[in-house]
């Protein structure tokens, strides 16, 4: 894999100005009688954490693949930092870095000398090697296992040395396919938090597929994809607040009278077998002023708001499956969530 991601030498390729970062048009990729990208068009903004949120089988990797130059569209158009990905694909190259599903490290070499060899395929020139492995190590917080062997890092360490090592030719755009498949949450939370800083300290363009919806919760949009076609692409909470207002259910000592209470009031509601749920707009801050609008004693108020696990039900009608490793605890995702205000 190495060799198809090596580079032409020469001066380094000076993009040419652009809005976007990447631009896709109609892109199509056909396996025979096998459609896995149906014609998606999108575009990803510099500085922009984008995902592409989907089930196996959904057509991520096909596409990351088409973006990286490792896989020829069928048909359809993609420029990266200004270039057009089947005309110019070293171009290209020189401005993405990329970390696979599966572990590309030498376990047999040292932090370092993967680095190093990383600096001999992209041509990073001599007197810049030290110092950018320095800084890509500080980046994931491993300067201290600069000389150790990968054979002695955990999962979740050789992880972010695979993030360190396509940051050594600074590329303007990093490519993440499924990057914490098999990781603990612990260990999922502690990479992302090194993500979100490089976008924070080096301004890199963040493209990540991923079937985790903790994980697609930290892109500032997200693309939904099915079936190899985009049902869906906004932010976070412009998709969930496409699905509706937040939802309060009520357990009353009588929801008879309390549900003629809330319609008098004029609130929209739905009676249930065991309670009362009302659609408000905002739910937390309108439970104490329904508590008082129902006139009998509440035994029970549970708050719920629209979550991508309710749009990805409503675009594709079915949920999405995380087949692997378990989701983030609710205090690490608040804590990443904090990182990004």
């Amino acid at each position: 894999m190495a060799s198809a991601l090596m580079v032409d030498a020469g001066p380094d390729v000076v993009a040419p100005p652009t809005a976007n970062v990447i631009e896709v048009r109609d892109l199509m990729k056909r396996f025979g009688e096998l459609t896995a990208v149906d014609g998606i068009d999108f575009d990803v903004r510099e500085g922009e954490v984008f995902a592409f949120l989907g089930p196996n089988g959904a057509g991520k990797s096909t596409t990351i693949n088409m973006l990286c130059t490792l896989l020829r569209p069928t048909s359809g158009r993609v420029t990266i930092a200004g270039f057009d990905v089947a005309a110019r694909p070293k171009a290209v190259r020189r401005h993405i870095g990329l970390v696979f599903q599966e572990p590309t490290l030498d376990d047999r070499l040292t932090a370092q000398e993967n680095l190093r060899f990383h600096a001999v395929l992209y041509r990073v020139p001599s007197g810049l090697v030290d110092e950018r492995i320095a800084r890509v190590l500080e980046l994931v917080d491993l300067s201290d296992r600069r000389y150790d062997l990968v054979s002695e890092f955990s999962g979740g360490m050789a992880r972010r040395l695979e993030i360190a090592r396509a940051l050594m030719h600074v590329p303007r755009v990093l490519f993440l396919d499924e990057p914490t498949v098999g990781l603990d949450p612990q260990t999922r939370a502690l990479m992302w938090e090194d993500v979100l800083r490089l976008r924070e300290q080096a301004g890199i363009t963040v493209f990540l597929t991923t079937h985790y919806m903790d994980e697609a919760e930290y892109a500032d949009r997200i693309a939904i994809i099915d079936h190899g076609r985009i049902v869906a692409l906004d932010t976070p909470r412009a998709l969930k607040a496409e699905i509706g207002a937040d939802t309060v259910d009520l357990r009353t000592t009588d929801d008879v009278v309390a549900l003629a209470a809330l319609e008098r009031d004029g609130y929209r509601l739905q009676a249930g077998v065991d309670g009362v749920r009302v659609f408000v707009e905002h739910g937390e801050s309108a439970v104490a002023p329904l508590i008082g609008a129902v006139g009998v004693p509440v035994l029970d108020v549970h708050v719920h708001e629209p979550t991508l696990d309710d749009v990805f039900m409503h675009y594709t009608g079915r949920e999405i499956r995380e087949s692997h490793g378990e989701a983030m605890p609710a205090g690490m995702r608040a804590r990443m969530r904090a990182r990004r205000r």
